[in-house]
């Protein structure tokens, strides 16, 4: 004889409040939109848990909660398909836990979407010889495009821009810098595992000038002409690029106004970076 459909789903009964204490609440903290955040940080059977989670459930919304999230890190992997039979969805995952999230009301499911952007930066290190810091990648979309191109990177997870391209020019090429500008941003889309990408343009002032290039990822990096750089081949073939070196080459000319960056201070007492044309406004 099947089971009876469980009362966590949409639409059916609550359980009575006695049921509710007798069985237990998994532990939960509210969050600042109506939900609740679970962190299963302890080992749980599922014979345990899936009581606890129905009646968790019935008592969220007696309580008029909205969105229930559950985190169940990668030691409780035997969890997951449980939750997702209870109603739940897959949100996103990290290297050492996977958030499921489950709607209470019959409304619109108003849950924020997983992050969809992966941001990245390029580096325009240019020194007093108007020569470019550039290299050349072993793997990659440029492994077997005979082109110069500037250092590249992915900002990593509570990273600041700024931040990502110092590191990424001292990873790739040894180069010590200051962050002076962003001149430019680009927006693309269904990139890497389908994710839209924001890439930002960096200037940044060599602080050191002798090269010791990254042999696992650089198969060549050296200072050439900023003349040299922008006529290459590929860049006039590619339309993107081409923009970005003669933006760069505007820069290296002229007053083109970039984007500085400047620390703020918000209410939670965090300090963010605020880029704006520091030549336009003065702070």
């Amino acid at each position: 004889m099947s089971s009876p459909p469980t009362s966590v789903l949409k639409g059916q009964t609550a359980l009575p409040r006695d049921k509710v204490q007798q069985i237990g609440l998994l532990n939960a903290v509210n969050d600042k939109y109506g939900g609740v955040v679970v962190d299963m940080k302890e080992p749980m059977d599922s014979h345990i848990y899936v009581p606890l989670l129905r009646a968790s459930i019935s008592q969220w919304r007696q309580q008029g909660k909205k969105g229930v999230w559950i985190k169940l890190p990668i030691q409780q992997a035997n969890l997951v398909e449980p939750t997702v039979k209870e109603g739940f969805r897959y949100h996103h995952a990290e290297s050492n836990y996977l958030m499921l999230v489950y709607w209470i009301p019959d409304s619109p499911d108003t849950l924020p979407a997983n992050a969809s952007h992966i941001v990245g930066i390029g580096a325009f290190v240019m020194n007093n010889k108007r020569e470019v810091l550039v290299v050349k990648e072993k793997h990659g979309y440029f492994e077997d495009k005979d082109a110069w191109k500037f250092p590249t990177g992915v900002v990593n997870q509570g990273e600041d821009i700024c931040a990502a391209a110092i590191r990424e020019v001292k990873e790739e090429t040894g180069i010590d810098t200051e962050f002076m500008e962003i001149l430019a941003f680009s927006q693309t889309h269904q990139q890497f595992l389908g994710k839209s990408d924001l890439f930002f343009v960096c200037m940044l002032q060599p602080l050191s000038f002798d090269i010791t290039k990254q042999d696992s990822e650089i198969k060549a990096a050296q200072w050439i002409p900023i003349d040299e750089y922008v006529n290459q081949t590929y860049n006039r073939e590619h339309k993107p690029f081409e923009y970005i070196a003669k933006i760069c080459l505007t820069k290296s000319q002229s007053n083109y106004g970039g984007f500085s960056a400047v620390h703020t201070l918000t209410s939670s007492g965090k300090q963010p970076y605020l880029y704006f044309n520091g030549q336009d406004f003065k702070p």
